[in-house]
């Protein structure tokens, strides 16, 4: 059960954490308990909901350069994810059914109408399964999608994994792993190994920026979540593939320096018939590297 609220939105001015819009609150309500999920609005004309990719530093605003190119021609809704961003971060064990609950929440409390959706990386799988159960979308656009977490992709056993979150979960020595994962050195080096393929944009205001998102109240809860596989939607790539058994119509954009591992499923999912490829530069960021050749590809899908 949820509640969209009707306060006011205020002006956002393009920090780190926002891409210049309208920025609005929505209080959703799991398990009895009421959340503050926050997402901004831009431009005008047709909406297109834009989804950020899970991360450590998951956040709107890693939407803006593409938003900035959609609002020429349509009204952008950037959401950030429960447990990520601006919105709430409390201590919940994170899994899928959250996810999949407050998406669907959320586009039938703020849309009126089957909307257009511009998905990165691990939010590729909630659209697609909220897909099988309503007609909420009327075009889907995935960016370098993923199903599988970082722990999920280096072979990880779920007591293993299930270990390491209850270890960044806990009070003292889970805060001190946390912040050992997000010095700026760290995320350096993460956003130049799999994430930005141009190390020289990795400049210390740009990573100073992506530290602060970490640095919330509550911030390692869902991201020791995602890391650790919590978050994965499917458990295979055949559950991930009957995904796609849809009629809709639906591109697929793949990075040209992505690792192997996610080139393999990017290509799975490509080969899907009926969907839209389209291969460009960048790795597992390039929704936001490569923010103008997205949009460059994006905008006639969604207008044709």
């Amino acid at each position: 059960m949820s509640a969209l609220t009707q306060t006011p939105a205020t002006r956002s001015t393009a920090t780190g954490q926002d891409i210049g819009g309208n920025v609005q609150k929505y209080e959703w309500t799991w398990q009895e308990q009421t959340f503050t999920v926050v997402y901004e609005t831009k431009g005008e004309g047709t909406p297109v909901l834009l989804l950020p990719a899970f991360s450590t530093v998951s956040t709107r605003a890693e939407m803006r350069g593409l938003a900035e190119k959609l609002t020429t021609q349509h009204q952008v809704v950037a959401l950030d994810w429960l447990g990520f961003g601006q919105s709430d971060r409390p201590p919940l064990d994170y899994e899928p059914t959250i996810y999949h609950q407050l998406l669907q929440d959320f586009v039938r409390d703020t849309f009126s109408h089957p909307i257009a959706v511009v998905a990165a990386g691990h939010a590729a799988g909630y659209v697609m399964q909220l897909a099988q159960q309503s007609d909420v979308w009327s075009r889907i656009v995935l960016v370098a999608p993923t199903w599988r977490g970082p722990f999920t992709v280096m072979g990880a056993s779920k007591p293993v994994a299930g270990m390491v979150r209850e270890l960044v979960r806990s009070p003292l020595l889970g805060q001190a792993l946390y912040q050992a994962n997000t010095t700026p050195a760290f995320l350096r080096f993460m956003y130049g190994r799999h994430v930005y393929v141009d190390k020289a944009r990795l400049t210390p205001e740009f990573i100073q920026q992506k530290r602060q998102i970490t640095q919330h109240s509550g911030a390692r809860f869902a991201p020791a979540a995602f890391v650790t596989g919590r978050l994965d939607p499917v458990t295979s790539r055949t559950d991930f593939l009957q995904l796609f058994q849809v009629s809709l119509p639906i591109m697929v954009i793949v990075g040209s320096q992505a690792p192997p591992s996610s080139t393999a499923e990017m290509e799975a999912v490509a080969a899907v018939p009926g969907i839209q490829t389209q291969t460009l530069p960048g790795t597992l960021g390039l929704h936001e590297e490569y923010a103008a050749e997205v949009a460059e590809v994006v905008l006639p899908f969604l207008n044709s």
